[in-house]
């Protein structure tokens, strides 16, 4: 008898997300995304260091690119998280032929993704920057450089996206953590190489800090398709299945396109946000965008914890196993809000520090140190707001999610941002988050309690 195939009557080997303590299965999935996370912030950062030592202008026309950057993250992680939480739930139920097609039609999507945004970043990048920084011509020159080449060659970032979403799926988080740890190491080797013009390089300055953060990804991506083909059984990749699939297709962007719309959202207000600072001084922008950098190592990590947590819940909600799920949520939840509240001393207490990082002028500063403390504010709630959505999202009420983000950053957060800055008074505007971020909790709470109600009526009649 061939050693693969089971006895008689035995049953078949559950994944590991059904049997382990939710506790350590928790860890096991989530530890490795969020150390993956906090190198990925870490390279973000190392990127705007490096710019930062060419000029502020350069500083500012990387932090000018973040909207259009993270509409491609948005569109990338989204689609990704539709296929994790559909492809999950399928190995949840047994369903190896929906799994399938999930990573087939997921593959064919994230590709048709690079395409169009390929052509945004060749065809729009100039009129994207002319539209917030025409007075200042450099910031429109480098700016447009660096935006044509990371969405030029997006490639690399949405497959990176979709197949390391493939190993994270079936519990391979390690697996998912190596490619992104050689993704985000190869951007910070090769930043200053070509940022500065070394060991022969030529030097491309804020060009240079986009070519090397496209290599990195495309690495990452190719290793995450050999791992996938070596490695994850639980999933079978055929080139017959890398087409378009309309029944999946609808069904990942049904989880999808609401986390799609909550990132992109997060452009709208970033681009508003820096509509408004500008008006003050170009400076007022870099600190918005050295925050976001910053910040991006408090808030990585909860992403990586919700990362995990997502396939534990979709597999087990799958499985109609209550228990489970509401435990991975409140375990996850506490987590989060512990690292949040960490983050929250940080920028209480060494702020100035912080922006020392980006070779902060002494105005830049003066600006800077108010507002990261002030923002911080907001964290001491995000972290639960962070996990409710995705719970929400995983349970398949992903409406809700998306509710909560646009009435938090285009109703409350940008609208107050505006009155605020009506005062003359730039001090003032950095409160308009956690004016949003109040508004956020008690729309989280509000339907993370009726995410909950629902999701035990669905999994007592699946048990029954």
């Amino acid at each position: 008898m061939n050693d693969q195939t089971p006895a008689a009557g035995a049953a078949p080997q559950e994944n590991k997300m059904g049997v382990l303590p939710v506790g350590r299965l928790l860890a096991s999935m989530a530890v490795p995304m969020m150390i993956s996370m906090l190198v990925q912030a870490m390279y973000n950062v190392v990127d705007s260091v490096f710019v930062s030592r060419i000029s502020e202008n350069a500083l500012n026309a990387v932090s000018l690119a973040f909207p259009l950057q993270n509409l491609m993250i948005a569109v990338g992680a989204g689609t990704a998280v539709g296929i994790n939480a559909l492809l999950s739930r399928s190995l949840g139920e047994k369903r190896q032929d929906m799994a399938d097609r999930a990573a087939g039609a997921g593959i064919f999507l994230s590709l048709c993704n690079a395409v169009v945004f390929a052509c945004i970043g060749i065809f729009l990048s100039r009129a994207f920057f002319m539209a917030q920084a025409k007075s200042v011509p450099e910031i429109v020159e480098m700016g447009a450089a660096y935006t044509r080449i990371c969405l030029g060659l997006s490639v690399g970032l949405f497959s990176q996206f979709c197949f390391e979403r493939l190993l994270q799926s079936t519990g391979r988080t390690v697996l998912a953590m190596t490619t992104q740890l050689v993704g985000a190491l190869i951007n910070i080797v090769l930043d200053p190489v070509f940022i500065f013009g070394l060991c022969g390089m030529p030097r491309l300055e804020v060009a240079g800090a986009a070519v090397a953060t496209v290599l990195g990804q495309i690495a990452a991506a190719l290793l995450a398709i050999f791992l996938n083909l070596k490695k994850n059984p639980d999933i079978h990749i055929r080139p017959k299945l890398i087409r378009w699939d309309k029944t999946v297709a609808r069904e990942i962007y049904r989880v999808g396109v609401p986390s799609i719309v909550m990132q992109s959202i997060g452009s709208v207000m970033t681009f508003g946000m820096n509509k408004i600072l500008f008006v003050f001084t170009p400076t007022a922008t870099a600190v918005f965008g050295a925050y976001f950098k910053i910040q991006s190592f408090i808030f990585m990590p909860v992403f990586g914890l919700n990362n995990g947590m997502v396939p534990i819940i979709s597999y087990n909600y799958g499985a109609a196993r209550p228990e489970r799920v509401w435990k991975t949520v409140r375990l996850t939840i506490f987590t989060a809000v512990s690292i949040m509240c960490l983050g929250f001393l940080a920028f209480q207490t060494i702020p100035g520090l912080l922006l020392s990082l980006f070779d902060a002028s002494a105005e830049m500063t003066a600006i800077g140190v108010p507002a990261l403390r002030t923002i911080s504010i907001s964290f001491l709630l995000a972290g639960f707001c962070i996990i409710a959505g995705s719970v929400c999202q995983a349970v398949g009420n992903p409406l809700y999610s998306m509710v909560v983000s646009v009435c938090r950053q285009l109703v409350v957060l940008l609208p107050a941002a505006w009155l605020l800055s009506r005062t003359g008074r730039l001090e003032l505007v950095w409160w308009s988050f956690p004016i949003a971020e109040i508004a956020s909790v008690t729309l989280s709470a509000i339907f993370l309690r009726r995410t909950v109600r629902s999701a035990n009526a669905r999994m007592k009649g699946a048990a029954a």
